[in-house]
């Protein structure tokens, strides 16, 4: 099938209140092109440097959203531009994030990733480290950025049990969250493998690479 088909069938079974993030990453301007001319504009990438050569070579209406591990001293190259920073794990990220933000006179918007698999690889804060960020004078004094939501990936298992109960958490933990930001919305989590769990289990944004673009190139 075409990137176009596998869009249109994937749209096609998203309930409408679920944002869908087409990741990009390691695909071509013109395979990236395809999808946009089929109507979608919101683009994950993980390289910030790929990212900007993207963002300079394509339609300027594109959401481009960092879904990867972010350096603080890249932060820089995307400021400008990125409408969603998904991986925001620390304070000191947050800090580079505003400061950034206020150099190119934007409010930026950003995720908090919470560490909800068992694997030890995957970065994010835990329900501690959340609270304690998000009731932080450091926190509250920021000007420039906007904490939208939530994000998180679970644990790359066959068990879907062990999905839904990860997923189910970092759900509850977005709803104790909502009641010191109430204005945050995007729950992001669900991958190709394990979306609909995710959906089931409330989430509003789902990342989807390989099932649009088709197996995902090395790199």
């Amino acid at each position: 099938m075409s990137i176009t088909e596998n869009l249109k069938r994937i749209k096609n079974t998203l309930p409408n209140d679920v944002a869908l993030v087409a990741v990009s990453k390691t695909k071509s301007i013109s395979e990236i092109r395809e999808a946009y001319d089929a109507g979608h504009t919101i683009f994950g990438e993980n390289k910030i440097q790929e990212m900007v050569e993207k963002w300079e070579n394509m339609p300027k209406d594109i959401q481009w959203h960092m879904i990867g591990h972010v350096q603080r001293n890249k932060v820089k190259y995307m400021a400008e531009f990125v409408s969603l920073i998904h991986g925001v794990d620390s304070i000191r990220l947050l800090r580079e994030i505003d400061k950034r933000a206020k150099q190119n006179n934007r409010v930026i918007n950003c995720l908090l990733q919470i560490h909800i698999a068992e694997e030890t690889t995957k970065f994010g804060l835990n329900a501690n480290e959340l609270n304690e960020l998000i009731h932080s004078d450091t926190f509250h004094k920021m000007k420039n950025i906007a904490i939208v939501g939530l994000m998180g990936m679970a644990t790359f298992t066959d068990d879907t049990n062990q999905i839904r109960r990860e997923f189910r958490f970092l759900k509850t933990l977005f709803d104790s969250t909502k009641k010191t930001i109430p204005n945050i919305s995007i729950l992001s989590m669900g991958m190709s493998g394990d979306y609909e769990i995710a959906i089931e289990e409330g989430s509003t944004m789902v990342r989807i690479g390989s099932s649009i673009f088709g197996a995902r190139n090395a790199h």
